[in-house]
This record gives C-alpha cells, structure tokens and sequence, in this order.
C-alpha cells in the first residue's frame, strides 16, 4: 500500500511517497514559492535530486506537478496515480474536537476551518493543501493527522489556565500543545528502546521552534508549548513563557498595537532578540565561540529553560526512565545536549561525554553514561512515518 505524505505551506508544499509494505520512502520533495514563480525539489534513494523551475500559481498546481513528477518515466518511481491508495494530511490544530487522526470529510473540513483562528498561521494552508489534493484526487481517502492530539488525554489541571474559567468555555483559551506527531514517535521509540510501555519518558523537541513533553504509559501528560506555539522554552525567535504582563508592558510603554506587540514577542526574541545575530543556533553558537557575550547568554537562556522544564516533568511524573533529545538541535548540537543534561546527576540523568560527541548524525544513539540510572537517547524524529502509518490503519 502507497501512501502520500503532504505537508502544506502558505507558499511550499512538502511531500513523501511511502511504501507501507516495506516502510520505506519511494520519493520526496518540495515544492516553493507557490503563488510566486514556482521550483520543485524532487530526491530518490541513490539518484540525482531533480530540480526544476514551473508555474505554481497554488497548491492545486503543486500537487498537480508532484504527482506528474512521481509517475514520470524518467524521474517517476509509480506508474500510476493509481497506485496511491490514500494521501495523509499534517495539521498542526485539531481543536477539541478531532482528538485523534481521523479521515477527512465535510464536517472535518468544516471543524479546522472554524477553529482557523485559533490557528491563523498553518491551519490555511493546511486546508487549502488538502482541498488541492482531494480535488485531484478525489476518490481516495484523505487523512488528517493532528499534533494537538497526542495531548488529547491531559488531565484537565494540565491544561487549564488559571483565568476566569468563562474565558475558556467561550474561547477555548487552553493548553493544546504541539508538536505532537515528533514527541509520540520518538517517545515510542524510547519506550522501545527501553522495552518498557509503560517508560516515563522525557522527549525534547528542539529546533527554530522547540517543546518538551513528559509521556507515562504511551500518553502525553505535560508539554511546554501552550495555547499556542509561543509558549515554553526560548526559540529561534519566539520568547517562549513570560510573565504575561511584560505583552502590556511593552504596549503601554512603545504605544503599539497587540499585533505588534506579538510581532515583537514572536518574531524577533528567543536566540535572535538576546543574540542580536540570528534565529538559527548554528550561527548563535559559533558567535558564542568567538567571544561573543550576548550570543553565548542567548544559548545559556535556553539551556536553563529547558532544564527547569526537564525537573519539574521529573517531579509531575515522580520518576524519569529516559531523557530524549530530537529535531534539527536536539538531534544535532552536541554541545547544547550536553549542557541541558550537566549537573542532572540527582535525577539520575549521567551523559557519557565521548559517546555523546561522536554519535553519528541521523542515527538513535544511546549517549547515558556508565551507571546511569536514567537513558539519554538521541532519536532522530520521523513525523511522516507517523502521518504514513495513521493514514494506513485508517483507511487499509
């Protein structure tokens, strides 16, 4: 069975091609600057990438060009659009209401487009992406696979602000969380790694935006990321928590609007407000190397941050078996792992230092040091696996 994987963007479109029977990508890509001029980036398993140039004036386009690409005798790896048997859709919001993966139908479609302003950002494309790919493919199943959804079975004094409670049943003012697809995946694969189900397991997705999830038993019951992305640890550019005063605080003070206000806390703070040089860690990092003080506080911000998350997730769960770190920092900066997991000896948490510098990129390593009471894995994430098996056990 042949799943396509689509991830759509305002003016991008990501795409995978699975073949479920032997779990394995066929073919992915990316499709750019749609509504613009257009370019596909087009990659096979030991072949060249195909690059090229077309007109996308919308996402019915780009779907249209990516499924002439995949059948293509020369760059193709199906013969038909035939052999697609479903299509699984990435939404970052589900709401309240889709809890779960679930096929999409009209009052799905009506439920994500009513909650659009719970999640102005990535909740049209993702509509506009799966109205394109129904519209030319119209006789499969299309499933949508939500990150909010792994936190669907918090426990209510998880995610419940405390504001007046009217604020919540009018507008859905709550914790949801995010990310949810990466923490289940690499979360189940600790607790097999482990050969524990029911692992308290501590995952860290961080990336240009990062979260932290606590699981116990194969659901989540805490995440870092709130009523929005925003929340949490320091970003690329987002702040991550603050006292929610400093938002009226800055307004007052700079006599802006909200919508500046939250321009200033979600695009320009995080590494690159305390840095003053970039979003991308990278850069903050090598920055930091060369002496630079603002840089180096930047890194040390997130590293406190997150540690104080990593502990409190400890002491809610009463335990930790595994710490795991994924996404583009987690998975790759040794040095920032390193300094999140330094002095964590009372929990038991122990890096082995040579092991941990030396792990191999894109690869699950093992990094706890000898007598370790609790593991340490790097576990490089897979959302579109997660998006390829939901859609398979929905529709097969």
């Amino acid at each position: 069975m042949k799943i396509l994987v689509v991830n759509a963007g305002s003016s991008s479109l990501k795409y995978q091609l699975f073949d479920m029977e032997t779990e394995t990508v066929l073919a992915k890509g990316l499709c750019e600057r749609i509504g613009i001029d257009g370019a596909l980036t087009h990659k096979r398993s030991g072949k060249p990438d195909y690059k090229c140039t077309d007109a996308l004036p919308d996402h019915k386009a780009a779907i249209e060009l990516v499924l002439k690409t995949l059948i293509d005798k020369e760059l193709g790896v199906i013969k038909s659009v035939d052999e697609i048997s479903a299509v699984g859709h990435r939404f970052a919001h589900g709401g309240e209401k889709l809890r779960a993966s679930a096929v999409l139908g009209a009052d799905e479609i009506a439920y994500l487009e009513s909650i659009v302003e719970l999640n102005p950002l990535h909740g049209p494309p993702a509509i506009s992406g799966f109205k394109a790919c129904k519209e030319v493919m119209p006789s499969i199943n299309h499933v949508g696979v939500f990150d909010t959804s792994y936190y669907s079975d918090m426990e209510e004094k998880a995610y419940i602000y405390p504001i007046p409670y009217e604020l919540y049943e009018q507008y859905r003012i709550r914790r949801y969380g995010f990310h949810g697809t990466s923490h289940r995946y690499v979360a189940g694969k600790a607790a097999e790694l482990l050969g524990n189900k029911n692992a308290k397991i501590i995952t860290c997705h961080l990336g240009n935006g990062s979260s932290i999830t606590a699981t116990v038993n194969g659901k989540a019951i805490d995440t870092s990321m709130g009523f929005t992305p925003q929340d949490g640890v320091p970003m690329g550019t987002r702040s991550g928590a603050i006292d929610p005063t400093v938002v009226t605080y800055i307004q007052k003070a700079k006599g802006i609007s909200a919508e500046e206000a939250d321009t200033i806390l979600n695009k320009q703070s995080g590494l690159l407000g305390v840095s003053g040089i970039s979003s991308d860690c990278r850069d903050v990092a090598t920055a930091a190397e060369g002496g630079n003080k603002r840089a180096k506080l930047a890194l040390d911000i997130l590293v406190h941050n997150a540690k104080k998350i990593v502990g409190s997730y400890v002491a809610e769960m009463n335990g930790v078996d595994a710490l795991v770190f994924t996404a583009g920092i987690g998975e790759n900066d040794r040095e920032l792992r390193a300094e999140i997991c330094r002095d964590m000896s009372w929990l038991g948490i122990e890096m082995d230092e040579k092991a941990n510098a030396t792990c191999p990129r894109g690869e699950i390593a093992d990094v706890t040091a000898n007598g370790g009471k609790t593991k340490v894995f790097v576990i490089p994430t897979n959302e579109e696996y997660m998006i390829a098996l939901d859609t398979l056990n929905l529709t097969k």
